[in-house]
This record gives structure tokens, sequence and C-alpha cells, in this order.
């Protein structure tokens, strides 16, 4: 066990680095956590939670004749903080291309543009930067003046040591002192906002409403309908859930204790509460880190605890450099944003159609963003064909040879194929696309040779084949 003022250590490498009172003030109730061995870990049995079941849809709330005025009372952030390494990517995941030369970013940004251009009012845009994101940000963000100064639409994410597992201590890696650090989680969003002084400017200039989403889910634009009823309730934190299916049973779910509403992990839930966990039937609803907060209610609550909020702990067991799997254990120690809804007295959630749920994961997903399942309206929102009826592809695509962006990018160099009538592709083996390849209903395509192999043009409809 390390010594009893061990934080000390971890506040002064903080302090020399330039970290902020709260976000200092956070790590250590996460390290305090993680010495009482009760990181987020803790556990969540069946029998002290209730399953959520009538919630407000989307679907009711479209008729809300919200008033384009709060928009001037709102600010879209965008979590930006990502590197996409499980992509294979060592820059920001958000300059990844979408659509034909788009990446997320122009996508987000021309949504801004268009809404302020739209409604004759000054929305406010937010990326929350993470330091191995910010320079490329802010760089990209010069091919749009309109949005404003780049450095101005920049909350920076803060960052924390990793601490050693075998020592409690510091982490040190003299070989790259940088991988002693590791951003602590989307949950930094809290503390952040007040280190950074962003939190008193935007209540100053009469901002109430904040909207909260990953950048890499297109689907989760500014809506004026969710806006006005968000407004309308009076509630400080509402958040975007989605039905789950059988693709998300092992996924987190919604749940209430004590009359509130929580979010439960897989990690927090016991092994004999398994099969309730993953019964979809019980637990229906998942959180989409879609989040509307009051910035007033916000600042209460961040005065109260000083600075931050006590979010759940997770604890991540990595290496100090991620490419040495020999190189020494470390944890992680993360908070999530959406684990605040049971902070807040009275959080609410409301059910959304899946469509503003699509994030970017794996290149399975991303190529059904590139292909003609999808479209750019000219409001620059990125939807599913019509003819889809809001239901988009399964897409399993074999991760020894499409996970890595040069692995899919090489396999698609000839175009990406026609998506728009296919309920399922699943690939195996090293292919080559082309543009001239249509997928229609369920198709498996398959090459057992160890070299890539093209697929031949033409319409696959409802079959099996190889190459």
């Amino acid at each position: 066990m390390p010594p009893a003022n061990s934080f000390s250590e971890f506040e002064a490498k903080m302090r020399a680095a330039g970290l902020s009172g709260p976000t200092i003030r956070a790590f250590e109730r996460s390290y305090s956590t993680l010495l009482g061995e009760q990181t987020s870990l803790v556990r969540i049995r069946e029998s002290r939670i209730e399953p959520v079941a009538d919630l407000p849809r989307f679907a009711s709330i479209v008729q809300t004749a919200a008033d384009p005025s709060l928009l001037s009372q709102t600010v879209v952030l965008k979590l930006n903080g990502g590197l996409g390494t499980g992509m294979g990517l060592d820059g920001p995941k958000s300059l990844l291309k979408v659509k034909a030369d788009l990446t997320f970013l122009d996508i987000i940004a021309r949504q801004i543009l268009h809404q302020r251009l739209r409604q004759g009012v000054n929305l406010r845009l937010l990326l929350m930067n993470s330091f191995s994101t910010s320079r490329e940000t802010l760089a990209f963000l010069r091919r749009y003046p309109d949005l404003g100064e780049p450095k101005k639409l920049e909350l920076l994410q803060s960052m924390v040591p990793k601490v050693d597992a075998a020592t409690l201590r510091p982490v040190q890696w003299t070989h790259d002192p940088e991988l002693e650090w590791c951003p602590p989680g989307h949950g930094d969003i809290y503390p952040s906002l007040v280190a950074s002084g962003w939190l008193e400017r935007l209540l100053n200039d009469s901002v109430k409403y904040l909207f909260v989403s990953n950048s890499d889910n297109l689907g989760a634009t500014l809506d004026l309908n969710l806006l006005g009823f968000f407004a309308a309730s009076g509630r400080p934190f509402l958040m975007e859930v989605a039905e789950r299916t059988a693709a998300d049973r092992k996924g987190g779910h919604l749940a209430r204790a004590q009359g509130k509403l929580i979010l439960r992990e897989r990690a927090q839930c016991p092994e004999f509460d398994l099969a309730a966990f993953e019964d979809i039937q019980r637990h229906r609803f998942f959180n989409t880190n879609n989040l509307w907060i009051r910035l007033d209610s916000l600042d209460k609550m961040l005065k109260q605890f000083d600075g931050f909020i006590p979010l759940p702990v997770i604890r991540n067991d990595k290496t100090v450099d991620p490419r040495i799997k020999a190189s020494p254990k470390v944890y992680q120690l993360e908070t999530a944003m959406g684990a605040a809804i049971e902070c807040f007295e009275d959080a609410g959630a409301i059910v959304v159609p899946r469509s503003r749920f699509a994030p970017v994961k794996t290149t399975s997903d991303l190529l059904g963003l590139r292909s003609d399942a999808y479209v750019l309206t000219e409001d620059q929102q990125m939807v599913l064909a019509p003819s889809r009826k809001g239901v988009p592809p399964a897409i399993d695509l074999d991760g020894d040879h499409f996970k890595l962006m040069d692995q899919f990018d090489g396999k698609l160099r000839d175009g990406v194929p026609s998506l728009v009538d296919c309920q399922e592709l699943i690939v195996r083996g090293p292919v080559l696309f082309n543009g001239r390849v249509k997928f229609q209903g369920k198709v498996k395509i398959t090459n057992r040779a160890p070299e890539a192999r093209p697929l031949p043009e033409g319409t696959y409809l409802n079959c099996e084949r190889e190459v």
C-alpha cells in the first residue's frame, strides 16, 4: 500500500503541469476511491433497482412549437477528444472523412452555420478537445471563419496522471513522459467548464441550456423540438435514451434506484444478475450520450462540491505505453458524464429514435455512413435514406482485414458499394470492393485466400458468395 500522504505526489505533479484546482480535487476523489477499492465497480444488484417503464417519447413532442429564440440561450458542445486509435488513427477521429470529402467536423460546422442562417440566431458551438486533438482541430477550424476564432470555440479537457498498478504512485516512463498522462474521461466536462472559465462566461451571457454529444455521432443534432421540450420541463438534466436491441444487451442500461434515475454498466452488475442485466424487455433503454443540461443548475451543483461532481469512478487497466505490452501496468481513472443523471434532483430521460444514435466506433459503422444507405440533406443532416424507414444496415466486416483505416481504405479504393437496399452484410477475408456493386437483402461475401481478391461488379441479392 502507498503511504498515507501518497496523493501529495500526484498533486505536486499536477500543479507542476498547470492543472486547475477542480481537476486536482476531482482526481483526488478518484484516487481515494481507488485506494478504497470501490471503483464504480461498486456492484449494483438487481434487487436494489427497478426497471424504467414509462418515459416521454420524441414522437409525442415533435409538434412542440419550439421558440427559435431559445437558440440564443443555448450552446452546443461536441466531445472531440478521441484519436480513434482503435481504427488505427493517430489524429483526431473527427477529421476522418465521412461523406465524400467531408469530415465529421465539416458536417458539424455546416450544421451550426445552417442553424444560424436559418433562424437568424448566433447559436454557440464549443468543442471539448483533449491535449492530443487540440492543435489539429483548431487548425482545421480555420476553414470556417464564420464560426469565429478557433481558440474561442475550444474547451480544453484536462489530463490526469496514470497510476502505477504496482505501487499506486504516479507512473514514471522516461522513454516518453507524455505517456505518464491520460484523459480523465468525458466526466471531466464538469470541472473543465469551471476551470476554463467557460461556465461563468456562458452564464454571464445569459446562456441557460447546454446540449452535449459525441463528435462522431452525426445523428445527434440540435433539435428545436427537444430544446423546447427541455426548456419547458424545468428539469436540470435530460438524457436522450434509445430502445435496447439484442445487439445492445451487453451494454449499460437506465434503471431507477430510490426514486432516482441511474445508469448501470456491465462492470457494475454482479455475475448472478447478468441474466436480468441482458434482458432487454426488462431493462429497455440505454444512454445515447446526448445530454441536455441547465447551466444554472450545474453551477449550483459544482459550487456545492467545490468545482466537480462526485461521479462513479471507472478503472481502466492498461500498460503505460499501449504499444508495448511489457511496459508497466497502470490504472487510468475515468468518469462518464452521463452518470451525473443520479446526482441531479428531478433529472429526466426521453426516448429518441435510433437515428439520433449513430456513432462511428468501427470501420463497419463508417462503411454504412459512406454508402448510399445514408444521405446528407440540404440542412446538413446525416440521415438514413427514406426507403430504409429508419433501420440502418447491419454490417460486419472481418476485423483481421478491415479494422484499421489503411486496410479499410485500401479495399475500397475503387468506390463504396451500394447498401441502400441491404439488410445485412457480412464480409470474411480480404475482399476488394468497387462502386459498381449493389448489395440487397442479406448477403455474405467470403474470400478464403490470404491475398485480397476483387468482388465482381453486379447485384448481390440474399446470397452467400465466395471470391
